[in-house]
């Protein structure tokens, strides 16, 4: 099953949204922002991403500005702040069995569906 991380009020999230709605197939929608992945489920999408949890992060958010910005923090450290503050979450997501794209743009979520 495809599953797509999204934000409702993410352009790029709703643009990987309509990529899926087009292609006809099964989907699940999750909103990261009410239903929050658990460090485990974090871990694991990183890992099925082929990145380091950094690269997830949003680094434009007043949050990571404010609190993170220029700080040496570890993986666990950066996958926990992301957990605590989703909006650092990059979005959209999708996964289609054993593979993962992040949707910006989102024509790479064609890549694996």
């Amino acid at each position: 099953m495809i599953k797509i991380y999204h934000n409702p009020r993410c352009r790029k999230s709703r643009e990987g949204l309509e990529i899926l709605k087009n292609s006809g197939k099964e989907f699940e929608v999750i909103k990261y922002l009410e239903e929050i992945p658990t460090e485990k489920e974090l871990s694991e999408i990183i890992n099925l991403l082929n990145i380091s949890p950094i690269q997830l992060v949003r680094k434009t958010e007043k949050i990571w500005k404010e609190t993170f910005k220029g700080k040496e923090l570890s993986d666990s450290e950066i996958i926990s702040a992301m957990i605590q503050n989703p909006k650092l979450i990059e979005r959209p997501i999708v996964i289609n069995n054993k593979k993962a794209v992040i949707g910006r743009p989102p024509t790479n979520i064609l890549e694996i569906i």
